[in-house]
């Protein structure tokens, strides 16, 4: 499942982050591009206000869309409302950001890999906690049930469920809210290439 249904409000530009520039396409299409490269059965993605720029602009190919209510409080309305898409046999789901393009496929397979048969799991970068997140079926219904900002995070903090935390090199990936997170990611970029 990736969130991509935020109204980009902290980015302050009137405009969907989701679709800003990255790699000559979109900040969205990128993080669409990695979960391509997992072996899911499944490929939900999440559309919200920006809905319709992002049908017209993003190859959203071999994911089935969900519409998050526009008054729909932070990704807590978003994952309570793509949990109803779930396929029936689901036996978990793995949570990536939609403007979170550093994530890597090896990543989510190291997610798997330790954490596919408890309740959560996370990856444990160098610097901190970070996407993605594995949800086994076991915690549906508490999916099901959130509402508001950064609610996974409390679900994962909560203390209810045990939660395997995955090593994964490197830094937590830059998640886009802010016009400065966006040029930091830019600017690693250029670094790097």
């Amino acid at each position: 499942m990736v969130l991509a249904a935020g109204n980009s409000v902290r980015l302050g530009l009137g405009e969907a982050k989701q679709l800003l520039p990255y790699r000559g396409r979109t900040l969205l299409d990128a993080a669409l591009d990695t979960v391509r490269a997992c072996p899911f059965d499944q490929r939900l993605v999440t559309l919200g206000a920006w809905s319709a720029a992002v049908r017209s602009r993003v190859d959203l190919s071999g994911f089935t869309t969900v519409d998050v209510p526009a008054d729909g409080t932070g990704c807590g309305a978003s994952v309570s409302t793509a949990v109803g898409a779930l396929d029936p046999r689901a036996d978990g789901l793995v949570l990536l950001l939609g403007d979170q393009p550093g994530v890597r496929a090896s990543s989510v397979a190291a997610l798997l890999a330790a954490a596919g048969d408890g309740p959560l799991g996370v990856c444990r970068y160098d610097d901190g906690l970070g996407h993605p997140f594995w949800f086994g079926r076991a915690v549906f219904a508490a999916l099901a049930g959130l509402h508001g900002d950064k609610a996974v995070w409390k679900l994962l903090h909560a203390g209810e469920y045990p939660v395997v935390e995955v090593a994964v090199p490197g830094p937590v990936p830059i998640d886009v809210d802010t016009r400065e997170d966006y040029e930091r990611l830019l600017a690693g970029d250029r670094l790097v290439g």
